[in-house]
């Protein structure tokens, strides 16, 4: 089996290598050797741990899983030139990338935390040959679904949408969750139901445009259309679209940061 290495140890290193651990092996450096046996221990499975304190990336397949703003310093520990370098750090350009970290071929890609169960959204572009694209779809690709995208801007929007989309989602539910306590619900019957909902819309949205599920919903004078009112009302279109907006804003300052 070819062995993946993950630069970083944190939630979005966990999250790839729970769905990447039946496939590949698993390889990790980090600067905390407790974090590191942390990282195995929940892993279930054996890795190759490693200090971050000049680590040899050559010929390596690096996923790079660190906070944007620590590329620098943790740059500084690694040497040699890896085979290909993915990338999960938000607003981090291929430019700034390569100008910290040597790899003959970069690739962009934003995973978000359903890759722990192997249904993420995963977006990915990059200047890389079409043998290093494949790989990149096919290895992510045992995380969830793939996508690529065509530039480096599309892909700051879809970590707006897609990376960051599960904090969204989960506000949501909550809000719909406590919704139905208010008015009497008990509890844990006002989860079970919320989970029932999400996992059936998962399946219907898939086939139907949303536009057209609301539609099919939203009967004349009744319940529906009550509630959908009250949500226009509070500005929830609204604001779903300033949220995306907001969060690419913020990756694109990301980028302006890691130039400077």
């Amino acid at each position: 089996m070819k062995t993946i290495t993950f630069i970083g140890n944190g939630a979005m290193a966990q999250s790839i290598a729970q769905s990447l651990k039946a496939s590949y092996l698993i390889e990790v450096a980090g600067r905390d050797l407790a974090k590191l046996q942390a990282f195995e221990a929940k892993l279930g499975v054996g890795v190759s741990k490693h200090s971050l304190d000049n680590f040899d990336i050559t010929n390596k397949i690096v996923l790079l899983c660190i906070k944007p703003h620590a590329l620098q310093s943790v740059a500084q520990k690694l040497y040699g030139n890896a085979s290909l370098l993915l990338s999960v750090l938000a607003g981090t350009t291929i430019a700034q990338l390569s100008a910290h970290i040597h790899a003959t071929q970069i690739i962009r890609t934003m995973p978000n935390l359903a890759a722990s169960i192997g249904k993420s959204m995963t977006t990915l572009t990059g200047d890389s040959d079409d043998h290093s694209k494949q790989f990149a779809l096919q290895l992510m690709g045992g995380v969830g679904r793939t996508l690529w995208l065509e530039s480096e801007k599309e892909l700051d929007i879809a970590t707006a949408l897609a990376g960051s989309g599960p904090a969204y989602l989960a506000l949501i539910a909550e809000a719909l969750s406590d919704g139905a306590v208010k008015q009497g619900l008990k509890r844990e019957y006002a989860m079970e139901v919320t989970r029932g909902l999400f996992e059936g819309f998962g399946t219907l949205i898939e086939t139907i445009h949303p536009a057209l599920l609301k539609d099919s919903v939203m009967s004349p004078g009744g319940t529906t259309a009550a509630g959908y009112t009250a949500l226009e009302r509070g500005g929830t279109r609204v604001a779903c679209i300033d949220a995306i907006e907001a969060a690419y804003l913020k990756a694109i300052s990301l980028s302006q940061i890691n130039s400077l």
